[in-house]
């Protein structure tokens, strides 16, 4: 079968594109109402998107064997595991906006759809970029490093940060007045609703801005700041799934598939944050790995030193560093859960 310019055959790209927006229908169609999405309900889902993930992994093995399948799932569990870091964010974010239970699921959904798109725009970039030569790999080596060593100086500050100081949030200011309550589930409101609004008891002395017809909720100001958030991640994640793998599809259904599955992921995370008080430990591990993959994979392009790291031992590799986090926090619970064990 002919092979399209990205390296595979459409049969393929027909099947990635195919699971992909069925299972993202029915995702959206089961959550499109406002209620708050239960524990059980995430873990479920979440299963449900690793299911199609490797349903997708195993028709690669069979059209195309296991070597292309294993880079798949190692691309797919490496930004699996890069994606905790960012929900952790996430969560600040909403405690910020006071975004309640119910309305989380709407910023999510929005800001993964803005995932998906810039993803496509810089995996094409990257893996376009790689035509340059060994030297962008270097490129890409020092900013996942750089990435690792800012998380290793720690984020403390993240539930802390002022985000009416983000460039998101202020550019979006600049281009809608704003209302500073939500209202409903709504992004924008107009102002014949706020001038009756402002009637109300509870709206004593608050005022409309002079100009503007529509005026933004506190909800869409929290979904731009999520997405841009989401562009920077993404230039860590990107390079380091172009260091599983430099085929464009691969690297692309990989992220998306582990995209997809970030919303109710973002349900399950954010119940068992306080007991993974290790997991942002194995993201650094991993993403110094990563990066000497990649200057491991440059160098001997450069110099010809026969030294480079296999598809099946990054696979290891990420599996076994993201097993050692997990267990961490199950042996050694951080404080706060000692303490609720304690009272308990």
């Amino acid at each position: 079968m002919e092979n399209t310019a990205i390296g595979f055959p459409p049969t393929t790209i027909a099947v990635f594109v195919a699971l992909a927006v069925i299972a993202l229908a029915i995702d959206l169609f089961t959550h499109k109402s406002d209620k708050p999405v239960t524990l059980t309900n995430a873990a479920c889902w979440s299963i449900f998107w690793v299911l199609i993930s490797l349903a997708f992994a195993g028709y690669l093995y069979y059209a195309h064997g296991p070597s292309v399948a294993s880079l798949f799932v190692t691309g797919y569990a490496l930004e699996k595991v890069l994606s905790v870091d960012n929900l952790f964010v996430f969560m600040a974010i909403f405690a910020w906006f006071k975004i309640p239970d119910v309305l989380r699921h709407r910023v999510l959904y929005w800001g993964i759809i803005g995932a998906i798109v810039f993803r496509l725009i810089f995996v094409a970039i990257g893996t376009g970029l790689l035509a340059f030569g060994p030297w962008v790999e270097v490129l890409f080596a020092v900013i996942v490093a750089w990435t690792a060593v800012m998380m290793l100086r720690g984020n403390e500050d993240d539930e802390d940060e002022d985000y009416s100081k983000h460039v998101a949030y202020r550019f979006a200011k600049k281009l809608f007045p704003v209302w500073p309550k939500l209202h409903g589930h709504q992004f924008f409101v107009s102002r014949t609703v706020l001038e009756q609004e402002i009637t109300k008891p509870e709206n004593k002395g608050m005022t409309l801005a002079s100009k503007g017809a529509l005026f933004a909720t506190p909800l869409f100001l929290c979904v731009v700041v999520v997405e841009v958030s989401d562009i920077l991640f993404a230039f860590d994640s990107v390079p380091a799934v172009i260091a599983v793998s430099r085929e464009p599809l691969i690297v692309y259904s990989a992220m998306m598939f582990a995209i997809l599955g970030l919303r109710t992921m973002y349900f399950v995370l954010e119940a068992l944050k306080r007991y993974l008080v290790h997991l942002e430990k194995s993201v650094i591990a991993l993403l110094f790995f990563i990066a000497a993959k990649l200057a491991l994979n440059a160098t001997n392009h450069l110099f010809g030193h026969g030294i480079s790291i296999e598809p099946n031992t990054s696979l290891l590799v990420v599996l076994v560093v993201l097993a050692i986090g997990i267990a961490a926090s199950v042996v050694f619970p951080g404080k706060e859960e000692k303490s609720d064990v304690k009272n308990g």
